[in-house]
């Protein structure tokens, strides 16, 4: 698996969860069916989100292969407010698809962030 985060504002800044830590925190929660048009992620801005990301053409393909080469059977990982912490692109896979629903575990408590502060380009990959 490629190196990934997961962004998101804090009141001390942004910050930064590594992914293969929410994997192993998340393991044993208990998964649930989540509707899709409950993710409102569909209809945000998720992947380009900086001057850094921007949507060309090569960027959407990329995100396209990914989304292509990602396992439903996997299931995308929630922050307690619902907000997607792992798993858009199968997310975005379900939904090209025709899925009403994914599956997914919810943390009732968000972990702390690995990272608080730093830009996505100063972390380690």
């Amino acid at each position: 698996m490629r190196k990934q985060y997961h962004f998101w504002p804090t009141e001390r800044g942004l910050g930064a969860w590594d992914v293969e830590r929410l994997i192993r925190l998340s393991r044993d929660l208990p998964r649930e069916r989540v509707a899709l048009g409950a993710i409102r992620e569909l209809d945000e801005v998720y992947w380009f989100d900086d001057d850094q990301q921007r949507p060309t053409c090569r960027r959407v393909l990329d995100h396209l292969r990914l989304i292509e080469a990602t396992e439903l059977r996997y299931p995308i990982i929630l922050g307690a407010d619902g907000r997607v912490m792992d798993g858009m692109h199968r997310v975005a896979k379900a939904l090209l698809e025709g899925h009403q629903e994914i599956e997914a575990v919810r943390f009732a408590r968000d972990p702390e962030p690995d990272y608080v502060g730093r830009r996505p380009r100063d972390l380690p990959y």
